[in-house]
């Protein structure tokens, strides 16, 4: 099985980036998409030539922001929107798709601002989807996939030292998050596979950030420990243009 998951920068406008060619490259099972920044309707049309998935998607009560999309080659047994909790379920961040052998959960973890004027809201909703994810896990494995807005280690963005503690993304409080997914059993998938491999997923519109290869690997696909020996292959394909992030692909036998 072939998953990718992508944050589009709004769908609306990359579908007219040779997205579809791109799609059609990478040859998923399923598509997770983020940051849509567009309401249902909107996502459908623009996602309309993707005739052979059946289409989910969470988008924010605020329009033109935030939003998730899952495109199944194989209909979902489930899909739920949000994680339950009033406080976190207003901007169509995730979307948790079911199929026979595990659930999929599509996320866009909220940014804690240029300021770090979310900081404190961010390191509460680390805690509560960490919590959701390991709900679902009673039931079956998880793979939670997408835009989780953390560089985990110095070797996951390219100027460590000028932005740890100063900038979004790269704070103690956003790695102690993701310290704690992993500590309670959820495996960086690429990293198991890749431990010294310098990879970005993401890179600023500003200063030539891509020519220069200037990023931060911020999009993961985090596994549950019980089938983390089923990946067989994290791609990250950053030569598909198109948005601020690349794309990243797993495959994994079930």
């Amino acid at each position: 099985m072939h998953i990718i998951s992508w944050n589009v920068n709004g769908v609306r406008a990359v579908v007219k980036k040779e997205f579809f060619e791109s799609v059609k490259y990478m040859n998923p099972d399923i598509l997770c998409i983020q940051e849509t920044k567009a309401q249902d309707n909107e996502v459908a049309k623009a996602l309309s030539p993707l005739e052979n998935f059946s289409l989910a998607s969470n988008s924010a009560n605020k329009k033109g922001y935030s939003g998730t999309a899952t495109l199944s080659s194989t209909k979902p047994l489930t899909i739920k929107a949000d994680i339950g909790i009033e406080a976190h379920d207003t901007e169509g961040r995730v979307l948790c798709t079911e199929y026979e052998n595990f659930y999929l959960v599509n996320v866009y973890v909220p940014n804690s601002g240029q300021k770090l004027d979310r900081l404190e809201y961010r390191k509460q909703w680390d805690k509560d989807f960490l919590d959701y994810l390991k709900n679902l896990e009673k039931k079956k494995p998880v793979i939670a996939c997408g835009d989780f807005n953390v560089a985990h280690k110095a070797i996951d963005l390219k100027n460590d030292k000028s932005n740890y503690n100063k900038t979004a993304g790269y704070t103690q409080t956003e790695i102690d998050g993701m310290n704690n997914f992993i500590a309670d059993g959820f495996v960086d998938s690429f990293r198991m596979l890749h431990p010294d491999e310098v990879v970005y997923t993401f890179w600023s519109y500003r200063f030539k950030s891509r020519e220069r290869n200037t990023g931060w690997r911020i999009d993961y696909f985090l596994v549950s420990q019980s089938i983390k020996d089923k990946v067989k292959e994290v791609t990250v394909f950053s030569d598909i243009m198109g948005s601020d992030h690349c794309p990243i692909g797993l495959k994994i036998d079930f």
